[in-house]
């Protein structure tokens, strides 16, 4: 039977590493053209309120995916809308 001791450094550098990871994958939240995102993150792209964001909906200016309670919206489907939008006037 083979039996390998674990340091305090073995148990520090996992940590490391560990962290390095997760700093890795966080700082790569950068929306795509494919990404889809919540409703909180789309107001706060829009600067829009709850309602507002309602509204579009219901007037089906902007798509949506609704997935239990949750509304998602295609990070494409808001770039056509501002697009669409800044061309009507």
């Amino acid at each position: 039977m083979n039996v390998e001791m674990i340091t305090r450094e073995d148990l520090q550098n996992l940590k490391n590493e560990i962290i390095a990871e997760l700093k890795s994958i966080l700082s790569q939240d950068k929306p795509t053209d494919s990404t889809w995102l919540r409703s909180a993150q789309v107001r706060k792209m829009l600067s829009i309120s709850p309602g507002t964001l309602q509204n579009l909906r219901i007037q089906g200016h902007l798509r949506f995916t609704k997935i239990g309670g949750c509304f998602f919206y295609s990070q494409r489907d808001i770039a056509a809308m501002l697009n669409q939008n800044g061309t009507r006037r």
